[in-house]
């Protein structure tokens, strides 16, 4: 996410998940109990939730723009994690018709943003269970007085779209909201003709019948739900492939043809971001162009979503992201200087390249604005801060560590990291260890200086190298 003149998010009040029902047994005998109404990270302690993983969502909607009516039918599979006598699901504000697990009709509660599911017999521990969740509804975004609206949100064309982070898929269908549960991802969306839908992707077979249409688009590669998104509008679409064969598919609300000159130069970023993190990790690339001036464009996972201020670097923001952030996704939002630093520092290394910035230079010159710029910390920074230093400082500090360690060194570990984590969850230490291994170098002063500290890092760590004035 780039956010502009946008700094923090609302932190959250907590949820007590420390209630658990009574058992209840299987038909084999085994007892259940509750899944926790939480996924466990501490900034967010009311998103996601436990006792199961989820490996695919196929997602079925029929939307009305005239009336924002939007019906669903979502099948989740899952494989429980423990006896679940009871499990819970992310679901903000619409009407839950029926519920069944494995074809059997199950009890349901509301309990704030959560759908509680009480199956007719306790899920074994070990088994792959399927859950289909059929509601309707008005949806409606989740506030935020920090970054605004976020999650399913009316465009200026009279169409819908999608966007927020970390939250926004529990706002149009039952998810786990969890970037650490991640899993496929299948819509088909019916809306009237004369409407046409985006989403992840790779595009399927659309079908009309009695004046609606049916778009299909299928993510088969794991996805943290907040990366999901689908998009209503009179798009104009642009198609293609890159150099590899991947399929390109662009989307452009009316009202942003200008940005379709930005969009051309696509394959040129992503042949340039796959030099220096390796190969292009999705099936699918290209992007939407919203009319709306909302205060983020968004890394949504193939196919970024593009606020109307977006230019060039905005561009290559968010498809490094599909690196950093995507298909390797933060463990808790306290590492999130993983997916944000890297993604602005590629900022940094595509106006090295293309534009001749001398980066040294441009380092120097922040340093000296003083404290304002290093103010805030990269890991761990606290609920609400986590987007805020991370696109100012984030890009300072990788340019330390790059003259720290040297080039051979820093560009081999942009290389190696997102391929050794593919489609998977990393944490910010984890990655601190992995520097270390490949540079051979005892590092702890300098990560405690420049991404757990708030103030400006000793001449040490802040004049590495060439750096020095």
């Amino acid at each position: 996410m780039r956010v502009g003149k946008v700094a923090a998010l609302l932190a959250v009040v907590a949820l007590c998940v420390a209630c658990t029902p009574a058992t209840k047994s299987t038909e084999d005998g085994v007892e259940g109990t509750a899944g926790a109404r939480s996924a466990g990270d501490p900034y967010y302690p009311t998103s996601g939730n436990g006792g199961y993983d989820a490996s695919n969502y196929v997602v079925a909607i029929t939307y009305d723009p005239k009336s924002h009516h939007l019906d669903g039918d979502t099948t989740i599979t899952a494989k429980a994690t423990q006896d679940l006598s009871e499990f819970s699901l992310d679901l903000d504000g619409m009407d839950v018709r029926t519920v069944t697990v494995d074809g059997r009709a199950a009890d349901t509660d509301r309990d704030g943003g959560k759908l509680v599911i009480s199956p007719a017999d306790a899920v074994a521990k070990g088994s792959t269970f399927t859950i289909e969740v059929q509601y309707a509804g008005v949806p409606n975004p989740v506030k935020s007085t920090k970054l605004g609206a976020e999650g399913w949100q009316i465009s200026s064309s009279g169409g819908a779209f999608v966007a927020g982070e970390p939250h926004s898929a529990s706002t149009w269908y039952p998810v786990n909201d969890t970037p650490t549960d991640k899993a496929a991802f299948h819509l088909a969306a019916k809306v009237p003709d004369g409407w046409s839908v985006i989403s992840n992707g790779v595009q399927g077979r659309n079908e009309s019948k009695d004046g609606w249409t049916t778009y299909r688009w299928d993510e088969p590669d794991p996805i943290a739900p907040y990366l999901t998104t689908v998009g209503v509008d009179h798009w104009t679409m642009s198609t293609g492939k890159l150099a590899d064969g991947t399929p390109l598919v662009s989307a452009f609300a009316p009202g942003t043809e200008d940005k379709k000159a930005l969009e051309d130069r696509l394959p040129e970023i992503l042949d340039f971001l796959s030099s220096k993190f390796g190969k292009y990790p999705q099936d699918a690339a290209g992007g939407i162009f919203l009319a709306d001036k909302i205060s983020f464009s968004l890394e949504t996972q193939t196919r970024p979503i593009y606020a109307h201020w977006t230019d060039l670097s905005t561009i290559v923001h968010e498809n490094a992201h599909q690196w950093w952030g995507d298909s390797v996704s933060v463990q808790n939002w306290r590492d999130v200087c993983l997916n944000e630093c890297f993604a602005s520092y590629a900022q940094w290394l595509w106006a090295e390249a293309k534009d001749g910035a001398n980066l040294d230079d441009n380092y120097r010159k922040l340093v000296q604005k003083g404290a304002q710029v290093f103010a805030g910390k990269l890991y761990d920074m606290g609920a609400g801060n986590e987007f805020g230093a991370v696109y100012t400082k984030g890009p300072m500090a990788l340019h330390a560590l790059r003259r720290t360690i040297g080039d051979d060194a820093f560009f081999k570990i942009l290389k190696t990291w997102p391929a050794l984590h593919r489609d998977g969850n990393a944490t910010w230490p984890q990655f601190e260890s992995y520097v270390e291994l490949i540079s051979g170098q005892d590092l702890k002063g300098f990560f405690d200086a420049w991404f757990r500290g708030a103030t400006q890092p000793a001449n040490q760590y802040l004049w590495p190298g060439n750096l020095k004035p």
